[in-house]
């Protein structure tokens, strides 16, 4: 009786530990090849796919990074509130639109809808390099204004032709207030006989003139 109650009690022990060694080692090593492995699959490579997502979502951040401390202008000029002599006269031509601050802000919300807005962004980069006399600080604009608007690889790349980047490659060479100005008066061109028109038939501009005529009625 005693033997069988030692063999029964040796069949239990044996029936609780490991399958045998190997499995045991098989076993540790796929528990460890869990937790290096990335998030999206089981593989260690460095290869790994969701290495190449996390690769790009880094650079974009970078690139989003970098956009926000190259940008210069500020979302919005400041200006007083326009009159209804002034919106009537942004209806006679787009020089006199684009002279005053509101007039730029109005048409710039426009663009804006349009995904547009790089036009007038780039227009306005070009009009405060003009200003500055520092020739360090023109050398630091003009690259700016090149990686922000000119350069291929940017999103904000505005639409110029071949010969006008020709000019522009040419005065990087040695940056000044005036290395944009063909760029510039191309894009300008654009605007007055693209964005111009549509412009001037928007609800922005529409609801902006209804609003002031009613206030001048009331006055």
């Amino acid at each position: 009786p005693m033997g069988s109650e030692r063999t029964e009690i040796r069949k239990r022990q044996m029936a609780t530990t490991p399958e045998t060694p190997g499995a045991a080692q098989a076993q540790l090593s796929t528990g460890n090849r869990g937790s290096n492995a990335c998030c999206f699959c089981w593989c260690c490579c460095c290869s790994c796919s969701c290495l190449t997502v996390r690769n790009q979502e880094e650079e974009r951040a970078r690139r989003t990074s970098h956009e926000l401390q190259a940008e210069g202008i500020p979302n919005c000029e400041e200006s007083p509130a326009p009159t209804l002599e002034e919106v009537n006269a942004w209806a006679q031509s787009f020089d006199k639109l684009m002279f005053t601050p509101a007039g730029r802000n109005a048409f710039r919300e426009f663009l804006r809808t349009e995904f547009s807005e790089e036009n007038m962004l780039f227009w306005m980069a070009c009009e405060e390099l003009k200003q500055e006399s520092n020739k360090s600080v023109i050398e630091e604009k003009a690259r700016l204004i090149y990686e922000d608007y000119i350069s291929i690889l940017s999103p904000k790349e505005v639409s110029l032709d071949s010969r006008v980047r020709e000019v522009i490659n040419r005065n990087m060479l040695e940056p000044s207030q005036h290395t944009f100005d063909d760029a510039q008066l191309q894009i300008y061109t654009l605007m007055h006989r693209d964005s111009y028109p549509r412009f001037m038939n928007s609800a922005i501009y529409k609801d902006l003139l209804q609003s002031l005529s009613e206030k001048s009625i009331e006055a």
